[in-house]
């Protein structure tokens, strides 16, 4: 039997136990509850390739190429067969980095999308801090004016122009990093260091949500020897080199993660930043089909790229999604998934596409817009219609687009030609921001002057 000190004992000694486990796990609670938010946030990596359409991955159907790594990101998540940039690189990262068109940012041509200034507008980076992501950007930042630095991102390198791959290059002696301009070191390969910088950012804030803008040189030219290349290698064996290089890359950014355990909280986005440029086009069929039109043309293949997206566990393995993309979406679609706020008072021209991601029907676009200099269109799934009123049956792209007749008495196409014709009246680009260029997109601040028997659909940049 036991005494009555002895219970009273045994009353203090249990009430003291309970307590010290209370406080346990009041502490244990408080000290994961940081860890439970940051990770009910997911991670992003978007991966912008440079001048690479839809002809060029083998996921997408490329006769001429292999892309294993990217392959295996498709099989593992959704691919986006409708996904529209606008035909040049400056235009297009405006578009990703804003969600406003380019008649509303100014971004129309090369040169005019320098102009625009964190006072301008609010880029995706402010964005997503405001959700306590940490963000960089490393790689190509194209014409896009300042820093990435001065629109946002915590961390970055940038280098001067596109397709820097050596310091052998006039425009690859060095790169920004940070504010500091560092020296491209002999046979360093920048491609190499973007990819080391990306992994250590991941790896550092491997438990914050964060955003990585990851804008690769491949396979803009020059087209140079990669350090996979063979000595004496062909013009042609080059452009293929670079392509397997880049997906390499991929595959390896992709094992990083795998590493850190990241891959079910990280969303991946992999898209192209325009059509294949002229020189590469050239090479490239699907199906053994010519893509029509190539980057810098209002053409199909200036600007459907391929898109792809994986998020083990959230989007559904092996799917195929045809529902219109444009490039003005990213802005919308990260910051749901975020559960960041967008800008006020500030027209947003996106339109989220997270509940596809997720294997969900969703509220899919009607159209996409696309503009480059004094050009733009409204795209349906079968339709296309310009700035001239010209109408286009799309049902054979995006190897071949008909126009179809001014005086044409086709019901469908009259139904189709007046519902795109009042979206366009309500956009009315017309009234917005007008290119001040030569016409092409390449250029701002020059006369208008006739388009010279040069190819326009390859920019320099």
């Amino acid at each position: 039997m036991v005494s009555k000190s002895k219970g009273v004992f045994m009353r203090k000694y249990l009430s003291i136990l309970l307590v010290l486990a209370l406080g346990n796990s009041t502490r244990a609670e408080e000290i994961a509850a940081p860890k439970a938010a940051g990770a009910s946030k997911p991670n992003i990596i978007f991966i912008l390739s440079d001048d690479l359409g839809v002809d060029i991955l083998s996921c997408f159907g490329s006769d001429q190429y292999k892309t294993p790594h990217l392959d295996a990101l498709a099989t593992g998540g959704m691919k986006f067969t409708h996904a529209y940039a606008a035909p040049l690189c400056g235009p297009s990262r405006a578009l990703i980095m804003t969600g406003r068109y380019a008649f509303r940012t100014g971004a129309v041509n090369q040169d005019m999308v320098g102009q625009i200034t964190p006072e301008k507008e609010v880029m995706m980076p402010k964005i997503l801090k405001g959700a306590g992501y940490v963000t960089a950007s490393f790689g190509k930042w194209g014409q896009l004016g300042l820093t990435p630095g001065a629109f946002g991102f915590d961390e970055y390198l940038n280098f001067k122009g596109s397709g820097i791959f050596w310091n052998t290059q006039p425009k690859g002696k060095e790169y920004d990093l940070n504010g500091q301009q560092v020296a491209l070191k002999d046979k360093e390969y920048m491609p190499d260091l973007v990819q080391k910088l990306a992994v250590d950012f991941i790896t550092r804030n491997q438990d914050k949500p964060f955003y990585l803008y990851y804008s690769m040189s491949h396979i803009h030219g020059d087209i140079l020897p990669t350090p996979d290349s063979k000595e004496g290698a062909s013009a042609k064996e080059l452009y293929a080199d670079n392509i397997v290089y880049h997906d390499k890359l991929v595959g390896q950014l992709i094992a990083e993660l795998e590493k850190l355990k990241l891959r079910e909280k990280t969303l991946i986005v992999y898209v192209g930043d325009n059509g294949t440029a002229k020189g590469g086009a050239e090479l490239s069929t699907v199906g053994g089909k010519k893509i029509n039109g190539s980057k810098g043309s209002m053409l199909e293949g200036g600007s459907l790229v391929p898109m792809i997206v994986n998020w083990p566990g959230t989007t559904p393995a092996g799917t195929v999604c045809a529902d219109m993309i444009d490039f003005s979406d990213y802005v919308p679609t990260f910051a749901a998934l975020a559960g960041a706020k967008l800008p006020e008072n500030v027209m947003i021209d996106g339109q989220s596409f997270l509940p596809q991601i997720k294997g969900q029907k969703g509220t899919p676009r009607e159209w996409a817009y696309v503009q480059l200099a004094r050009m733009w269109y409204l795209r349906d799934m079968n339709w296309k219609l310009n700035e001239k009123g010209e109408l286009y049956d799309m049902s054979g792209a995006p190897f071949e687009e008909r126009l179809v007749p001014a005086d044409s008495t086709d019901p469908v196409a009259l139904a189709e030609r007046a519902k795109l014709q009042a979206a366009l009246d309500k956009l009315n680009p017309a009234g917005g921001i007008l290119d001040d260029g030569d016409g092409t997109g390449r250029h701002g601040g020059k006369k208008e002057k006739k388009k010279s028997k040069k190819d326009t659909s390859e920019p320099a940049e």
